[in-house]
């Protein structure tokens, strides 16, 4: 197998280059993501057979056209390298042939390439002194609408324009299709060999290619992988398989040509032959970690460690669900990896990439890998994006997706105007034994009024101002809906749903805990929800950490951290009493041995690496070291330390800016702040003190501390 060692930094689309005159590979923007997300997902394979994803998938532009106009102070020679058939006009003059070197002439002159590619996406890499390719060039497909990196409206079409799509493809040598991922050697930690057979043991959950060293003989090796021991030995039901015909009269090595998931690999071979050891080529997108923390509970700390990993391995071409099964990019699992990203990774790259890839191209035709929620989800991966980076450019650039998306969802309402599944919708929420999907339910209607306010947002940020009205009356209509319609005074909660215009009896967590994270309560309302739903153990309980995330968000929003610390070692900690090196789809104490394994109908269906598992990412980060941003890109920020029963915590979370640093104990803060007005708030039983420090009181033993730009503080305190 050809093996490709790229050691990249990805930065974020359309970036303007850091160098002056610095090439790079330019393509129609959102178009390599679509690429090459096609072909990450169809890499799933199901013991051994293809196993596609079950939603529409785009394509790539075929035929693009660049351009840009230069300003050439001296006539310059011109290296062309081009993914596709091209021509090449200098002012509108063809050049024949396939030239790899042309000649610009001095003076002000337009170079024009056009590209024809159907395999790979059409792009280019233009390289001379002054004349290069960077994210300034103008694109179209062919539907004379310019795109640039200006964001105004263009003069040729009366269109808005966007930018030309780049990441850092610098090198000629490594156009976009040869992207890959890095890989490094590793060796197992235990092998078990009997006659025919090794039992590979690699430690913890990974991911990559297995590689079988000394392969010699005739005859046939199969390799079972597994995330346990019982999968990888249960040859007959475990969920991914290679075998392989050898016919190898002097020993060679083999990789396997798709990577796998597993801790466990049982090799079985033919007694004709011999294999003489078994190793593997971990896959990764290098990408280094900004945040931490660490704390007075090692128990905690393990947390946090195992969720990290849990979080990388996860962290791919795109963030995708889990490495064993799916391995497809998912919008709700997404969402909550685009949160965890900005307390660990802060790479803004991964979001965008992830976010085109899931949108696709017009016209819309479905939601979201078919899910209703999935499609809100993504609305709210945007809104906080642009929140934790301040990034206008990618909303200017895509807003037009945006619309179109939105459009669909309101044409799909039903006749009270609310959302409800029509043939073709899923109506998702949450993996729960019972979980009505009927009528009109409460939580979707709740992630519409979000996604909503949403798109008021970014039409104000596009200069959109009839846009932006039409949205915030839909938003302000349907919140007072919602309330309207679901609120029950006697039950102080949102019933589930609505069905034949009528409330259900069935009050659930889902939208009562997004209710309070989107602060849509008032403040007898939240009470009222905190008692009588999230502390209510009569209330259906939440068995997936997909929905424990929204669920500990929502009691950590209401002061409840050591409750949620509790939770979290309650939860997380079981899966760890369990053996676990990474964290499981789901998990249900209740269950016993190999139980632990099955779903979906197959005792070795659940991931046991799966990306939402790795909450407590944020958790920690946002609710106990308590760092958040108040306005884009942490213009001002808030740090609010909650030690929820821990004697001592000390971590970072990243900013564009930097990196805010935290300790707290119960009678020392410690803060390092980065650029942007930040502020310190923290409770205690005596007003905080420090060298020159104001102190700002705000009741209820609540006390406000300006950080300044850049600055460390530290403030003694007694805590609650």
């Amino acid at each position: 197998m050809k093996k490709v060692f790229i050691l990249f930094m990805l930065i974020s689309l359309g970036a303007e280059l850091s160098a002056q005159n610095k090439a790079t590979w330019i393509w129609y923007p959102g178009d390599f993501e679509v690429w090459l997300s096609n072909k990450m997902q169809n890499r799933r394979t199901e013991r051994g057979s293809f196993f596609p994803p079950f939603w529409r998938m785009d394509n790539h532009y075929v035929l693009i056209d660049f351009h840009k106009v230069f300003d050439v102070p001296s006539e310059e020679q011109v290296e062309l390298y081009v993914e596709g058939q091209f021509n090449v006009k200098i002012d509108g003059k063809g050049i024949s042939g396939y030239p790899r070197t042309i000649t610009m002439p001095a003076g002000k002159h337009k170079l024009s390439l056009k590209v024809f590619c159907q395999d790979r996406v059409p792009a280019i890499f233009v390289k001379g002194k002054t004349v290069v390719s960077d994210s300034s060039w103008l694109v179209t497909y062919e539907d004379k609408e310019w795109i640039d990196a200006s964001g105004k409206a263009s003069d040729q079409s009366g269109t808005n324009w966007l930018s030309a799509g780049s990441w850092n493809f610098d090198s000629p040598s490594v156009p976009p299709s040869k992207f890959a991922l890095a890989t490094a050697p590793q060796s197992p930690v235990k092998v078990e060999k009997v006659a025919g057979s090794l039992l590979v043991d690699f430690g913890k959950e990974t991911f990559g290619f297995i590689r079988l060293k000394g392969l010699k003989g005739n005859g046939r090796v199969s390799v079972y992988y597994g995330e346990s021991k019982e999968e990888a030995l249960a040859t007959e039901t475990c969920e991914t398989l290679d075998h392989l015909e050898i016919n190898a009269p002097v020993k060679k090595d083999s990789v396997m040509n798709l990577t796998k998931a597993f801790r466990f690999v049982n090799v079985k071979y033919d007694p004709d032959v011999s294999i003489d050891s078994v190793s593997m080529l971990y896959e990764y997108l290098p990408v280094a970690d900004r945040g931490d923390f660490r704390c007075s509970d090692a128990e905690i700390n393990r947390i946090y460690d195992v969720s990290k990993y849990t979080f990388h391995l996860n962290t791919r071409e795109f963030f995708i669900d889990g490495i064993k099964r799916d391995r497809w990019i998912w919008s709700g699992d997404a969402y909550q990896s685009y949160l965890m990203n900005y307390y660990l990774l802060f790479d803004s790259p991964s979001v965008t990439r992830t976010l085109l890839a899931l949108r696709g191209k017009d016209p819309v035709s479905s939601h979201i890998n078919t899910i209703m929620d999935y499609t809100f989800y993504w609305f709210l991966g945007i809104s906080d994006y642009y929140l934790y980076t301040g990034d206008k450019k990618f909303i200017e650039q895509f807003y037009p997706r945006m619309q179109s998306l939105m459009e669909f969802c309101l044409s799909r309402r039903n006749g009270d105007g609310l959302m409800e599944g029509l043939p073709g919708d899923w109506v998702f929420i949450d993996w729960a034994d019972g979980l009505s999907k009927q009528g009109a339910v409460s939580f979707e209607q709740l992630l519409l009024a979000r996604s909503l306010e949403t798109m008021a947002t970014c039409s104000k940020i596009v200069n959109d101002p009839e846009g932006a009205a039409k949205y915030e009356k839909l938003a302000s209509s349907l919140k007072a809906k919602i309330f309207a319609t679901y609120w029950s005074e006697q039950k102080q909660a949102l019933v589930h749903s609505l069905v034949a215009g009528k409330q259900t009896e069935n009050v659930t967590r889902y939208a009562n805990m997004f209710g309070i994270f989107f602060d849509y309560f008032n403040e007898q309302q939240k009470q009222g929800v905190k008692q009588r739903v999230l502390l209510n153990d009569k209330i259906q309980k939440i068995t997936t950490p997909y929905m424990r995330f929204y669920e500990l968000e929502a009691l950590c929003a209401m002061g409840e951290q050591k409750h949620v610390l509790r939770e979290m070692k309650d939860y997380w900690g079981g899966m760890l009493k369990l053996g676990a090196t990474s964290f499981w789809e789901e998990y249900n104490p209740s269950k016993k041995g190999a139980e632990h394994y099955a779903m979906y109908g197959r005792p070795f269906g659940k991931s046991l690496c799966h990306a939402w598992g790795a909450s407590p990412l944020y958790l920690l980060g946002k609710y106990y070291l308590g760092v958040k941003p108040l306005s884009p890109g942490y213009a001002s920020y808030v740090v609010e330390p909650v030690l929820g029963g821990l004697k001592w915590m000390d971590g970072k979370v990243p900013t564009p800016a930097g990196d805010v640093k935290v300790y707290c104990s119960t009678k020392e803060i410690r803060v390092q702040g980065v650029a942007g007005a930040g502020v310190l708030r923290i409770k205690s039983k005596t007003k905080p003190s420090g060298d020159g420090l104001e102190v700002k009181p705000l009741g209820n033993q609540l006390y406000e501390i300006g950080i300044g730009q850049n600055k460390a503080i530290t403030v003694r305190y007694s805590a609650l």
